[in-house]
């Protein structure tokens, strides 16, 4: 492997010295695999060495964990290496101030950005903080930064621009964008792919197909910008969103002529998007074409390919597909298994259900928080209460991969109490709470006041229920204190 140069000299990684590592950082980092745990251990491992790196494989590996999401190991290396003497550019300082965001929120970043030196208060870092308003959603926090960036005439990208777009169409203000994209053409900001494909997006938020068209002519009419396969897709979402099949399959026609590269996303969407018009014909000859194409094909394809299957109700495709996976994956992915074990709950075969999820628990992919959100789907649909209420605390209990809390939505959490009201059942009631206060730091008050109606319409009393919601700092309805009242043993 050949290192880019360093300081005039082109150095190799099996004639470096023994002061260096033997092997490329990123190698070393991703050595037993990419998931933050193994990445934190090999990262710590490398940190308590003595072994030195070039400048350039930190730079590298720090691109390669955010790609991956690893935001907190690439915080830590770039930290680390900044306390060794390594010198950051404006453009390292305006990631580090990106991965603080993401790493220890917003008033981290702004904390760093306000202590940076006034040369490196630059377009970039302006631009990285911005971006990280755009992305919290920090609407006025935005627009005050993108005017002083204005006033401090620091030439506005079509990068910032584009975050600013993005926010406006997450906060559902879409009718915005143009006058944002008439304000890059008075500054003669040039708009890249992506200024068009927000744009676009925009248009079609208000209903406005002809404009999007007429955005779609302006692009390529001009010529400045190359529409690319994410432009057709985007083109293709809209047309589908508005349910013109037709004009989406000729926008798919012209993806998949830009797909020269053949990159399985554009693959991906494009199984997606015929899925959508309910081509099934097309979607297996997308699908033949990604395999040819990517012969060891990922978990995340078949993973993808097996959902349009069973939105299509091609419940035997998707299990031939499964099949094939299951054959000769290396890792057995239990969101594959989950795709087909939704499938067979909601067409009412929990045996088939059941039996796949003890199957993939063989092969060591135990059932995550969704798996159990399926089978609790699919008892509260069936009246099992039961069953219901144990799936919810094995969610619970299993949590989130990436390490959060798996919370239940407020009307599953609703339902079942409102069962147990219904039935009088305190103790059903009671042990559903006990669940609850393993996932959420405060039980809704609505919980508590189901729970109350229980205690009365069951004519069972409480010495603790005042000083309970005392202590979970909730203060009921009138209605409510009046049952208090009644149920309440001083």
């Amino acid at each position: 492997m050949t290192i880019p140069q360093l300081h005039g000299r082109t150095k190799n990684v099996a004639k470096r010295s023994k002061k260096y590592l033997e092997e490329a950082l990123y190698m070393r980092l991703f050595r037993e695999g990419s998931s933050e745990a193994s990445v934190k251990k090999e990262l710590n491992q490398f940190l308590k060495s003595s072994k030195l790196v070039f400048k350039w494989e930190v730079g590298d590996t720090i691109k390669k964990l955010r790609s991956r999401n690893l935001y907190y190991p690439a915080l830590k290396l770039s930290e680390t290496m900044s306390k060794r003497g390594m010198n950051k550019t404006v453009s390292e300082q305006a990631i580090h101030l990106d991965l603080v965001a993401k790493s220890r929120g917003i008033t981290a970043a702004e904390n760093y950005f306000i202590d940076l030196p006034g040369a490196s208060k630059n377009l970039l870092t302006y631009g990285a903080l911005l971006n990280c308003y755009c992305k919290e959603l920090m609407t006025e926090e935005a627009e005050a930064l993108i005017e002083k960036m204005k006033e401090l005439n620091l030439g506005i990208s079509s990068m910032s621009y584009n975050s600013l777009m993005t926010l406006y169409t997450k906060v559902g203000q879409p009718e915005r964008i143009p006058e944002i994209i008439q304000e890059m053409k008075a500054n003669n900001v040039m708009p890249d792919s992506y200024t068009y494909n927000v744009w676009m997006r925009a248009l079609a938020a208000v209903n406005d197909i002809s404009g999007v068209e007429r955005v779609m002519e302006e692009m390529m009419r001009d010529g400045q910008v190359a529409a690319d396969w994410t432009t057709y897709s985007n083109l293709a979402s809209i047309y589908v969103d508005t349910g013109n099949f037709e004009k989406a399959e000729t926008a798919l026609k012209e993806l998949e002529k830009r797909n020269a590269n053949k990159g399985l996303s554009a693959f991906q969407f494009l199984i997606t998007l015929y899925g959508r018009t309910g081509n099934l014909l097309e979607v297996y000859r997308i699908w033949r074409s990604l395999r040819l194409a990517f012969p060891k094909t990922a978990n995340i394809s078949y993973l993808n390919m097996i959902q349009v299957l069973v939105n299509l109700k091609d419940v035997p495709g998707a299990e031939k597909c499964f099949r094939e996976w299951e054959s000769g994956c290396s890792t057995y992915d239990i969101r594959v298994a989950n795709a087909l074990i939704s499938a067979y709950a909601k067409e009412g075969m929990l045996d088939k259900a059941e039996e796949l999820k003890e199957r993939a628990r063989r092969r060591g992919a135990k059932p995550n928080a969704k798996t159990w959100e399926i089978f609790l789907d699919y008892y509260l649909k069936n009246e099992d209460i039961k069953a219901a209420v144990d799936c919810l605390g094995n969610a619970v209990s299993t949590g989130r991969g990436n390490g959060q809390k798996w919370v239940p939505s407020p009307v599953i959490v609703g339902s079942l109490m409102a069962h147990f009201e219904q039935q009088k059942d305190v103790d059903g009631a009671e042990g559903l709470i006990e669940i609850l206060k393993k996932a959420v730091d405060d039980v809704a008050v609505e919980v508590f006041e189901s729970l109350i109606r229980t205690y009365a319409a069951a004519g069972r009393k409480s010495q603790m229920m005042r000083r309970r919601l005392k202590m979970e700092n909730v203060e009921v309805s009138y209605d409510c204190e009046k049952l208090l009242e009644a149920i309440c043993v001083e």
